[in-house]
Parts: structure tokens; sequence; C-alpha cells
């Protein structure tokens, strides 16, 4: 092969038995995406690349093939690569605007939006997604100028929630006495089990009532498993309420000897989130010392006006009530550490090598700048880990990517044993890397109704010895993932 440069695209002269190869391979990738293997896809549309790195369409499509995998970062690297190639091609644009909403960077999605809009004017997709993505910085810009930073002037402490009426028609489960109990919680799961939902006023109560519960919280939680008990950490619920279900019904309910740790995402995607964190809170509210719930890259505000969340909560109950769940959201921990031993966090860990627990647990959680930075915060909601040692920049376009030296002296320095995180979609439901140091939980089998992965939950006894169960994803209601996601529903 010999290269030559056109502009600042550098053009690979390749044989005539090499395209074919290429595309050949692409044929291949094709066939393997639409069986939803996805990583084998990426597999083979990088040796089409490889075998012929002039063709934007090849570049398009594994940009289409990380983004599958929620890869973002990559996707979008992709994306604009096709469109160095060949800036008439409408695709690339596309493909790099839905990476770029995917990270919630609305400003860099419209701008291609735009374009693609301008050289496909009957194009209705994208002109929705386009005014849906000026409809979301135009909501952003101006809570921004609304927002109320003081802690003394939070939403929770304004609402008046014995002045909200319950109807005499209304047959749901009740909090009597300002008391949530088991049988209230129980009720309220075969309640939403049956496609209804509770009122306003105690949906209002559960959420004022944890947010209260996690502003006293620090941020690293420390958690001692007694003797007579057990702890089970689940990963990513993602809305899918009819598995959580499912977690209670073969582990058994929460109680104060059976505890949990629900480690993030606990909504978006799925259709049911509304149902997931009513669900998960009710159980804070009841068990403060004994259930646990850790931030996920997916409690925050972004993400939720993308992914679904604040869509179904104006849907399901109204608008105003998702600012309450953002204020909780933002209390939650980023971090538990379990007897001293086990810490466990969302994402993953850090940029650099000097952090501490005391690191984390000096972290100003409250503060809405922490995510707009890379900040310790930051990486804990969004790391993940690599075969490789040392770091790289992240697969997503946020956090860090860390190898299984980041872990050993991270573990090292802070007389740790055992890191375990979430975040990933495994086949199996869990992955043990980092010669044993790094354990990815998650919990949502067949992700958004398309992965076809197992399920996971690890428990944990007093001494520490953990083991793990999985489960397959149980039937649901016929509503589809991301139905509450306006018109970006269609990209993911």
């Amino acid at each position: 092969m010999s290269e030559e440069t056109n502009g600042d695209i550098q053009i690979t002269e390749v044989s005539e038995e090499n395209k074919i190869k290429a595309d050949e391979a692409r044929d291949a990738a094709n066939i393997l995406f639409r069986a939803k293997k996805f990583e084998a896809a990426t597999e083979k549309y990088t040796e089409a690349i490889n075998l012929n790195p002039n063709v934007a369409a090849y570049y398009a499509n594994r940009s289409f093939a990380y983004f599958k995998t929620e890869a973002y970062g990559y996707a979008v690297a992709d994306a604009e690569k096709a469109v160095k190639i060949d800036p008439k091609y409408i695709k690339g644009y596309y493909r790099r605007a839905a990476a770029n909403m995917a990270l919630c960077k609305f400003k860099d999605a419209r701008r291609d939006f735009r374009i693609v809009v301008k050289k496909a004017p009957g194009d209705k997709d994208a002109k929705d997604k386009l005014a849906e993505c000026e409809k979301i910085i135009r909501k952003i810009e101006f809570e921004k100028a609304i927002e109320v930073d003081s802690p003394d002037k939070k939403l929770a402490k304004t609402l008046n929630v014995d002045s909200i009426v319950v109807e005499p028609s209304y047959d749901g489960p009740r909090i009597e006495d300002g008391k949530i109990t088991k049988e209230f919680i129980e009720k309220a799961m075969e309640y939403f089990k049956n496609r209804k939902r509770i009122h306003r006023k105690y949906a209002y109560q559960i959420i004022i009532a944890v947010q209260k519960i996690m502003s006293e919280t620090p941020s690293l939680v420390e958690i001692t498993i007694p003797q007579d008990c057990k702890l089970t950490v689940c990963g990513d619920i993602h809305g899918q309420f009819y598995d959580l279900l499912n977690i209670f019904k073969i582990n058994d309910l929460p109680s104060e000897k059976n505890m949990y740790l629900f480690n993030g995402d606990f909504v978006d995607r799925g259709s049911f989130s509304i149902e997931v964190i009513l669900t998960l809170f009710a159980y804070k509210w009841l068990y403060p010392n004994s259930f646990y719930l850790t931030r996920g890259n997916h409690e925050t505000d972004d993400m939720n006006k993308v992914y679904g969340f604040e869509g179904e909560v104006k849907a399901k109950f109204e608008e105003s009530m998702f600012r309450y769940f953002s204020e909780t959201f933002s209390s939650l921990p980023p971090a538990h550490l379990i007897n001293q031993k086990i810490l466990v966090v969302h994402g993953g860990l850090f940029s650099r090598d000097d952090v501490t627990l005391d690191d984390i647990r000096k972290i100003d959680r409250f503060d809405k700048k922490q995510l707009e930075s890379d900040s310790l915060l930051r990486e804990l909601l969004w790391s993940d880990p690599q075969l490789l040692p040392g770091r790289s920049p992240s697969k997503r376009g946020v956090g860090i990517q860390f190898g299984p030296d980041i872990t050993e002296n991270f573990l090292k320095r802070n007389n740790l044993d055992l890191l375990i995180r979430s975040h990933e979609v495994k086949e199996n439901g869990y992955v043990i890397e980092h010669n044993g140091k790094c354990i990815t939980v998650f919990s949502a089998p067949n992700y958004c109704d398309s992965m076809g992965n197992k399920g996971a939950l690890i428990n944990i006894t007093p001494d520490l010895q953990l083991s793990y169960k999985t489960f397959e994803a149980v039937p649901h209601p016929d509503v589809r993932p991301m139905a509450y996601a306006a018109h970006f529903g269609g990209l993911f």
C-alpha cells in the first residue's frame, strides 16, 4: 500500500484484492450486527478498515457498533473519520450526532443534526431529533438561569405534602401518619406490577423522606455486616421493574437481616423506572441502616433528559416531580465501604495515583459542577476497567479506563481487598477481572430487551465470602425500552 494526502485526509492505495476482502469483512460484520453480536461485529468492521481505510461507510458502521456497546467516545471518533473521508456522507454526521447525544453533548449533536437536515431536507426523523435537541438545550439554559444553589432553598423544604388531597376514589396503598411500613411497600409493588400508580402524595413523601436521609449521609458510606446477616450487591437495574421483583423472589425481600446495596443506574432506558425508584426509595426509608443506594451515572439530569426518566415522570405523575427526584439523586453517595475491605462504586477508579478513601469522603456531591469536570465524582460514576496495564482514554468519552496495576495499587494504598463496580453489561451478569481484584456486577438481564445477557447479584457474608446468583429476564408488559425518551428513543 502507498499513501497520498488530499487536504488533511490520507488516501491509501488499496489493491483490488484487498477491496474485495474488505467488502467481505463488512458483509460478515453486518450479519453479526443484525444478530446483535456487536463486539464481534466491531472486530469485523475493524478488519474491513484495515484492509481498505478509504471507505467512510466502514467507519460509520463501526461507529454504530460501538454505539450499541455504549462506547460512545469511540463512536464519535469513527463518525468523525467517516465525514473527513467523505464530507457529503450524511450517515456520518447522523452517527456523530447520535453519539454526542448519548454523551449529553447537546450543542455538538445539534450542529450535526442541522447538517443532516440541510443535506436531507426531507428526512423527518432528523428534523424531529433536531427539534428535540434544541428543546433540551433551551430547557437546560432556562433551568440554569433559575437554578437555586442554596441548600436552604431546596424544593423538598418548600412542599407541604399534607396539603395534597387523596381522592376518595383512590384504592391503592396508603402511608398513614407519615410512616412507611413493610405492608405499604409490598402492596405498592403489587400495585405497580398491575400497571397502577400510587397516589402522588405518597410518591412525594417517599422522595422527600429519602432526600432527608441521604442529605445526612457521608459521601463514603461505611457498612458493617452483622454476624447473623448477609449483604447482597446488585448492579444496574435500568427501569426493569419486573426483573427487580424477580431479584426479590430469588433472593428474598429486603429486611434488617437481608441487607441490600443497589449500585446505581436505577432509572433510564427501561420504561418502568418510576416503579423501580419508588420501590428502592421506599425500602431505603423503611430500612435506612440495612438498605443502601449508590449514585450511578444515570442519576443525573442530563442523562435523564435523554434516556427517558424525565419523560416517564412527566407521563406518570407530573413534570415538577422530576425536580424532586433530581435533588434526591444529587444527595446519593457515590461510594460504599464494606467491612473496611471492599469498596463499591458504580463506575471505577481515577486518573491520578494518589487518591485515598479520605479524598472520597471529602467529595462535595451536592455541587453540580463536580459532574462538569474531570473530578473524582465524575470518574467514580463513569470509569471502566481494561485488560492492559495503565490508563487509557475512556471508550465512553467520559472518565477513564484503568488497568489491573491501577486497581492493585489503589487497593494496596487504601488497605482494601476488592473493588466491586457495575456500569457495564456482562454476558453472564458478572465478571471477575484484574487478578480477582475487580468485579463487575450487572443486574438488568436482557438489557433493553435486546442484549440477551443474564443478570447477576453478589451475596456477601460477614466474613466477606462472596457467592453469585445469575438469572434470566422475566416477561414484562409490552412497553418498549426508551418509550418515554421523546424522539430520541429511536437512536438507542
